[in-house]
């Protein structure tokens, strides 16, 4: 599919990918009601999910799947719910794993290519009977969670009719190389200080998983998924898991409309991160790549972002 042209324009002092990625990460808010409720997963672990709904009827829902270490009430989710809300459609917000506020019950999480999960929400969200058109969008981590899923299913679920994949690491070890690079240190160190809290919780549950000396020996994002991501998902390391979960060779696979929204500016991502190839070769893949934007800081006007009104657009029309 040719690219997309972009029409994002931001103000001129959020052109700076830093400045735009770090308000909306930190600055940003939107006011959302939503209605928590915990799915029990078929392992016996549960995911916590957060509805919000359209003031009509509808038999229209958007699901919704937030970044690493991220949870259902970020901005940017709620941003989304919110707008779509306003158009006639519910929103599922997707707690992953850990990530809700409390610790989830096994060893193992979730990951960036962890989709057994997304699976069981799209399944629940079609027995509740109330749905006829179901839509996707992930952020970051839940993007690549997102495309992995469309592109290793040999058939999707009627119902399931498009999806939206915005700042989306599709090739996981280079975007883990570029967060390592100095430019992104701040970064790195938020996660990894976030991922470490959640493991010394897991450690403390499971001292026969993995000992605090392991743990302790943890520096980077690198190591933390050598040492814990890894081992407890089955992999060999952590290029191992960064290959097989990494969704760009499932991009040809892909069989229903999907959008994917990665800025130029975004300082996360590699330059595999920018599929041009795979887009030009399925019919199904719609490839924009804005000049600015940063990592999910599409900051327009109204507190209603660039990638949000494109979600609506592009399912809508």
């Amino acid at each position: 599919m040719p690219l997309i042209q972009h029409t994002y324009k931001p103000p001129f002092y959020f052109k700076n990918g830093f400045v735009a990625t770090v308000y909306s990460g930190l600055v940003r808010s939107v006011n959302l009601i939503q209605e928590r409720e915990r799915l029990v997963l078929s392992d016996n672990d549960f995911l916590d999910l957060d509805w919000s709904f359209s003031s009509q009827k509808t038999n229209k829902l958007i699901i919704l799947l937030h970044g690493l270490e991220g949870h259902a009430k970020r901005p940017y989710i709620t941003g989304t719910a919110k707008l779509f809300n306003e158009h006639g459609f519910d929103a599922l917000a997707v707690n992953f794993r850990g990530c809700s506020g409390e610790p989830n019950l096994n060893y193992y999480t979730y990951h960036s290519g962890f989709t057994p999960d997304l699976k069981e929400v799209v399944q629940y969200a079609i027995r509740l009977n109330k749905y006829s058109e179901i839509y996707i969008k992930g952020i970051s981590l839940g993007a690549n969670i997102l495309l992995k899923y469309l592109g290793e299913e040999t058939v999707l679920p009627k119902e399931l009719k498009k999806a939206v994949a915005v700042s989306v690491p599709c090739h996981l070890h280079g975007s883990c190389q570029e967060l390592s690079k100095i430019k992104n240190k701040p970064y790195h160190d938020m996660f990894l200080k976030d991922l470490l809290k959640a493991l010394k919780a897991k450690q403390e549950r499971y001292p026969n998983y993995i000992s605090m000396d392991t743990l302790n020996s943890i520096k980077t994002l690198f190591d933390f998924d050598t040492v814990y991501t890894a081992k407890a998902h089955g992999y060999k390391d952590a290029v191992d898991y960064y290959t097989q979960n990494s969704s760009l060779q499932f991009l040809p696979n892909i069989n229903i409309p999907t959008l994917i929204i990665n800025a130029l500016n975004d300082s996360f991502l590699s330059p595999e991160c920018f599929p041009v190839k795979e887009a030009k070769g399925n019919k199904n893949l719609f490839l924009e790549m804005p000049e600015y934007g940063g990592h999910v800081g599409f900051i327009d006007k109204n507190n209603v972002y660039y990638n949000e009104k494109r979600a609506l657009e592009f399912i809508t029309e």
